[in-house]
């Protein structure tokens, strides 16, 4: 394969999956890991790409970068299911759940439609609307909506939360560098989620394996304020190791 076939179709694999590894692709093309870091390298300078380490990531996503919830639905779906369901199988009935916004909490939502006795705090519209019709109590922050995200932020939203605990938050975010934090693009969402991290007993990050390595505008928290991440398996042994070593407990899916 020349050069430029296999640069092409690294960036096939990009569009398709949203993040690269090194180690991957020279498997998939059967050759040295010298040679792809190479490829991306040029693709990087090329401005095609954004290089990370041990891999790539889609040159559009920047520290401010912040796709509609619609967009993001998109994205890595299959994973985000196997993660809420097994967020879900964490839930107990009688609990108090915090769900921020986003799709991989979406999809715990709708996987909690069943429950008899449970309270879901959000702040997120469609998180609501989605348990609409259920035995499922909820409570909605209040706030300014953001468009972008059907989530609810600002002075209200953080009040109510700060008049509130919850047994457990299940947390997405977008970016997640386990030597950082978990981080997100907008200032007023990284508030509210600050917020919930301090009134929940057990804080879950569920997110799939693309939003590793990535650090976005905002920090919500450092990573030792969680308890446990839930992700895929083509999430970085590295990070992972990383985890484990901080004493956060790790569910691959």
């Amino acid at each position: 394969m020349l050069n430029e076939e296999r640069r092409r179709a690294i960036l096939e694999i990009l569009n398709r999956d949203g993040r690269v590894l090194v180690l991957a692709l020279a498997r998939e093309f059967e050759t040295s890991q010298v040679t792809i870091r190479k490829d991306l390298e040029q693709l990087h300078a090329h401005g095609l790409i954004h290089r990370t380490h041990g891999g790539a990531l889609p040159a559009r996503e920047g520290a401010l970068e912040d796709p509609t919830l619609r967009e993001k639905e998109k994205l890595h779906h299959k994973e985000k299911l196997r993660i809420a369901a097994v967020a879900a199988a964490m839930v107990q009935e009688g609990q108090v759940v915090i769900l921020d916004s986003g799709t991989t909490t979406t999809e715990i939502a709708r996987a909690l439609r069943k429950f008899r006795s449970l309270t879901i705090v959000t702040n997120a519209v469609n998180i609501a609307a989605e348990l609409s019709g259920t035995a499922v109590e909820v409570i909605l922050t209040g706030g300014t909506l953001r468009k972008n995200s059907f989530s609810l932020v600002g002075p209200i939203a953080e009040e109510t939360l700060h008049r509130l605990h919850a047994d457990l938050l299940f947390l997405g975010v977008d970016g997640f560098d386990v030597h950082y934090g978990l981080s997100t693009p907008n200032l007023l969402e990284s508030k509210v989620n600050r917020v919930m991290v301090e009134i929940a007993k057990r804080k879950v990050a569920v997110c799939d394996a693309s939003k590793f390595g990535r650090r976005s505008l905002s920090l919500i928290a450092p990573t030792s304020a969680l308890d446990e991440v839930i992700t895929d398996r083509g999430t970085p042994k590295a990070d992972v190791r990383a985890l484990k070593k901080a004493g956060i407990e790790v569910t691959l899916v």
